[in-house]
Parts: structure tokens; C-alpha cells; sequence
């Protein structure tokens, strides 16, 4: 069970979307080990306007426009597939 940054319920893990920041690798997307933040499928959680300020302090990092706009395309494409990782 894990908790989603934006609307702070509580959800199994396979029902949410994984960002992880590897401190040698940098951020993934749906994998990897390290700082994780999770985000539940609701449109709302996901284009919440201060999405990129809670990632950030979740990450506990700065994240930078280009980040941004992968995060938009994949968490698009993440909930055109809803039974994704069930």
C-alpha cells in the first residue's frame, strides 16, 4: 500500500504510477529502487496545478522543464492503458 502525493489516499501499488529518483542514475519511470513518489490514476491527482512542487519534495530534488514534459506524456499514456501493471 502506498499513498499518492497529490490526493494523499492510500492505494495498492499496482494501481498507482511510480516516479524514482536514483541519485547515480536520475528519474525513472514505473521502475528502479530509491526515493519513490506515487501518483494514483485520478485526472485529478495527476494534473493538479502543484503537481511539480510536490514531486519535487517528495523527490527531494529540483526537477527540470524537460522533466516535466516526459512526466505529462507518460502519465497521458499511463491512463489511456488503465489495466496497466494488474
Amino acid at each position: 500500500m502506498r499513498l499518492c502525493i497529490s490526493c494523499r489516499k492510500t492505494f495498492d501499488r499496482k494501481n498507482l504510477f511510480k516516479i524514482t529518483k536514483d541519485h547515480e542514475e536520475g528519474i525513472f519511470f514505473d521502475k528502479g529502487m530509491g526515493r519513490s513518489a506515487y501518483i494514483c490514476r485520478s485526472k485529478k491527482c495527476y494534473s493538479d496545478s502543484k503537481i511539480k512542487k510536490k514531486l519535487q519534495k517528495a523527490l527531494k530534488t529540483s526537477l527540470e522543464p524537460k522533466f516535466i514534459e516526459i512526466f505529462e506524456k507518460e502519465i497521458t499514456s499511463y491512463n489511456d492503458y488503465p489495466n496497466k501493471g494488474i
